[in-house]
Order: C-alpha cells, then sequence, then structure tokens
C-alpha cells in the first residue's frame, strides 16, 4: 500500500469563526486523535488531502500526517462536508497501529454475467455497495469483487459467500447480509405478454 505524506498546521485557533476563515484561505479545519494521543487540532490545505485520497484506496488511504516536527501515522476516518457546496468542511484523523485491526467500509464490484438470471427475464439487484472490514491498515482492500456468474433466479449472494483477500474479514451476519438477488422480471415490449411480478421480502442487514 502507498503511504501518502500530508502536512499539518497546528496554529489554528478554534471556534466557527476561525473556522470559516481557514476555509476560505483553502484549508480545512481537523483533529488528530487516538489511543495514547491527546486531541491535537490542526488545518490541512484542502487541495493536498483531496491528492491523499483520491488514489485507488479512497478514505482508507494511509497518510504519514506531518505537523510540528511530529510524524503521525493517520487515516480520514470522519469528514463534515458542507450541506451545499459538498465540499469537505472537517476532518478527523485517527492514529492507526499498522500492527493492529481497524475497521473500514470498503466498495463492493460487480463482476460476471448471472446467464440463468437473464435467460429467465430476471433482473439481479444490487442490494450492499459497501461492506464494513476488518484488516490491518496495510491490508484493507481497494475494492471486493461480487462474482454473481453463478446467481439463480430464487437464490441470492450473501456476504458469507464472499471471497475476501487475505487478512481482511467482514464485518456483520455472514449469512442474513444480502448483497446481491433477483428482482422481478424485466419489464415486457409493448405487445408482449405481461410477466408476472414476484416481490422478495426485505432481508435484514447489520
Amino acid at each position: 500500500m502507498t503511504q501518502v505524506t500530508l502536512h499539518a498546521s497546528t496554529s489554528r485557533a478554534r471556534g466557527s469563526r476561525n473556522s470559516r476563515r481557514l476555509r476560505h484561505a483553502g484549508d480545512i479545519p481537523a483533529v488528530v486523535y487516538g489511543e495514547g494521543v491527546a486531541a491535537l487540532p490542526v488545518s490541512v490545505n484542502a487541495k493536498e488531502f483531496r491528492h491523499a485520497v483520491s488514489g485507488d484506496q479512497g478514505l482508507n488511504s494511509l497518510i504519514t500526517l506531518e505537523a510540528d516536527g511530529k510524524s503521525y501515522t493517520v487515516m480520514a476516518r470522519e469528514i463534515q462536508r458542507h450541506p451545499v457546496r459538498g465540499t469537505v468542511a472537517h476532518v478527523d484523523f485517527q492514529v492507526v497501529d499498522l500492527n493492529r485491526a481497524v475497521i473500514v467500509e470498503v466498495p463492493l464490484r460487480i463482476i460476471g454475467d448471472a446467464v440463468e438470471v437473464r435467460h429467465a427475464d430476471w433482473e439481479v439487484d444490487q442490494v450492499m455497495f459497501s461492506i464494513e472490514v476488518q484488516a490491518r491498515p496495510d491490508q484493507i482492500p481497494n475494492f471486493i469483487e461480487v462474482d454473481i456468474s453463478a446467481l439463480t433466479p430464487g437464490a441470492s449472494i450473501r456476504l458469507g459467500d464472499l471471497a475476501l483477500p487475505e487478512g481482511a474479514e467482514a464485518v456483520g451476519d455472514a449469512t442474513l447480509s444480502v448483497v446481491a438477488t433477483h428482482t422481478g422480471r424485466v419489464a415486457p415490449t409493448p405487445g408482449a405478454e405481461t410477466a408476472e411480478t414476484v416481490e422478495i421480502a426485505e432481508v435484514p442487514t447489520e
């Protein structure tokens, strides 16, 4: 895993007015926290932060945060955005230990062709688009593939069916959490015989 470096300033003053000034100047107010680390208010350049989390790992990127002559290995754990513009308004950086697992959200990527579902004029419904995974920071996958090739009408792919990379463990109920299933038949073309609609009971997820 590539680790990027992000420079932070520790000179920011607290308060909403000062935070607005920082954002207007192109910086983001933030805080660094973690086990054995006192909460440290900092600010980072908005462009540099976007660059730090723009790789394949996204918000799960490992970051070397340099602040006041010290270096912290962190991850961006909580991001607050402007309700209208969507720009980052505040970031919580958590100090992590490369030897200890963390829980993160990893996107799911559908692959394959559910031939039997398609031939039966059904559609595949992706129920979950990301899952929580427990892994060491340097073993977090960029994404997890969901192969739907063997999916058949009436069946579902559940959390326990996913092939996770080494070192990663799914968080949640493997038997109840449905990742992908089928959803009713494909809508008929005009003039064709109306197909039966099948309702799928909602399955609880964690």
